[in-house]
């Protein structure tokens, strides 16, 4: 069921492409055979069960995991082992984590424009002008002067999203965004990721809010066992699924809800 990295007539050179992509850890196989090809502006929705290398997958996007074998290319660019290529990929891909990673002695301002500085050389005043309009964005513009630890955990989920926006990427990784907030704060995140989605950002959420993949996604794909097992328009994914692994993590996680 992987869709190969060609793309139809028109559609533009994809953002990402993932070809034959393996990744081992020792002598255990945790990405088999990946091919996946994300166009600009496209939404997809990675699900799964716990294990099944979601989270491996997107972390060797931006190389936060080295790949064992196959190729990756962002906007272009080769991702190898060559830190010139990997500055290169990181300066275009924003990515947001479970947990919140913010620095908790520097208030909201100073971590939304500490990268901005150091990285993509702005001014002080370019960066925070960014990093307050990104906050407002985010809905959290009142909150700029404060530490982390003054927030709630949806609000500080919020400030990674503003952070990571700062850098002015080009694609969004979201790793199981909202699994750390207590149930009352995900919907705020929901709202923020909905938005961004809204504006066109080419995003790949790992996550298990079927209600957001059914909404945003342009694609819905299920990964079991390293490996892409089936993926289709969110109608026909939650409708008619076709593997009978993927039907049996839809009837768990939707019972669940």
């Amino acid at each position: 069921m992987n869709q190969t990295a060609n793309q139809p007539a028109g559609a533009g050179t994809p953002m990402i492409v993932m070809e034959d992509v393996d990744k081992w850890y020792g002598s255990f196989q945790a990405l088999t055979g990946i091919n996946l090809s994300v166009r600009a502006a496209e939404k997809i929705v990675l699900c799964g069960p716990s294990g099944s290398g979601k989270s491996t997958l997107i972390r060797c996007i931006n190389h936060l995991e080295g790949y064992s074998k196959g190729r990756i290319l962002v906007d272009g660019i080769a991702l190898t082992n060559d830190a010139k290529a990997i500055n290169a990929v990181r300066a275009e891909v924003g990515m947001v984590f479970q947990q919140f990673n913010l620095f908790p002695h520097l208030t909201v301002l100073e971590n939304c424009t500490l990268a901005p500085i150091n990285t993509r050389k702005l001014s002080k005043a370019q960066a925070e002008a960014t990093a307050r309009r990104l906050l407002e964005r985010v809905r959290i513009g009142e909150q700029a002067e404060k530490y982390p630890a003054q927030l709630s955990g949806g609000q500080q989920q919020r400030v990674a999203i503003a952070r990571a926006l700062c850098m002015e990427p080009k694609v969004m990784l979201f790793d199981e965004p909202t699994s750390a907030l207590d149930p009352e704060m995900v919907k705020e995140v929901l709202d923020t990721m909905v938005a961004l989605a809204n504006d066109g950002m080419t995003m790949i959420c790992v996550t298990h809010e079927m209600g957001f993949a059914r909404a945003v996604a342009d694609r819905v794909i299920f990964m079991a066992s390293g490996q892409i097992v089936e993926e289709g328009p969110p109608k026909e994914f939650f409708a008619n699924p076709k593997h009978e692994r993927t039907r049996a993590f839809l009837g768990d996680i939707l019972a669940g809800h």
